[in-house]
């Protein structure tokens, strides 16, 4: 699950073969070139908060993965979920404020829910 040879910086874990890792990093890519057309007061506003915990959600799975111990595993798999859970709100009130359209609202949610769901059931397997 996610675990293979020691990769070259010495790790057991490689994040690039977890599915949440993958939908984490299409989500980020998806957010960044959406927010472009947001508004120019909004740079220091949503568009920056909803970039820094989009961007939260792949760098937590990646440092996650580099840790020894199964413990700080978790715990970083944990942040990269309310990271999730926090960019699904965000997402939702850049839609709410007219910035995202509905369809690309329902695009990029579906895609944070379906992020959300494969880090949980990650984090649901590894806790067994």
């Amino acid at each position: 699950m996610g675990i293979a040879r020691l990769s070259r910086y010495g790790t057991l874990r490689d994040h690039a073969k977890l599915r949440a890792f993958e939908l984490a990093d299409r989500l980020a890519l998806a957010v960044y070139e959406h927010t472009h057309g947001f508004p120019r007061d909004e740079m220091f506003g949503l568009t920056a908060q909803l970039r820094r915990a989009v961007v939260s959600i792949p760098s937590n799975i990646v440092e996650g993965c580099a840790r020894s111990s199964e413990a700080e595993y978790l715990h970083f798999l944990d942040i990269a979920f309310a990271s999730a859970r926090e960019v699904e709100y965000q997402l939702s009130l850049a839609a709410r404020l007219g910035y995202l359209d509905a369809g690309l609202h329902s695009e990029l949610s579906a895609l944070c829910i379906e992020t959300g769901k494969v880090i949980a059931g990650l984090l649901r397997a590894l806790r067994k």
